[in-house]
């Protein structure tokens, strides 16, 4: 496992998107929640790196769930 830390860049992000704020993952049928984190997430399975996944969570709380590509959110 490469432990070397990776800079992630949230240049590529649009400013509505930030920690905290709502969104809606069209991909997940317009499933709403807050954003708890952006950072690096591993996907499992095929062991590829993304650098600004959005880590997500219902707003009155419950299961959180991972967006790699933030083109599939919208405001909220």
């Amino acid at each position: 496992m490469n432990t070397a830390h990776r800079s992630v860049s949230h240049r590529q992000l649009p400013d509505w998107l930030t920690e905290g704020g709502a969104a809606v993952d069209e991909d997940s049928h317009g499933r709403r929640g807050i954003v708890q984190f952006i950072g690096e997430w591993e996907d499992p399975s095929t062991r590829r790196v993304t650098d600004c996944a959005v880590f997500l969570r219902p707003e009155g709380g419950g299961t959180e769930w991972i967006v790699a590509d933030h083109r599939t959110l919208t405001p909220g």
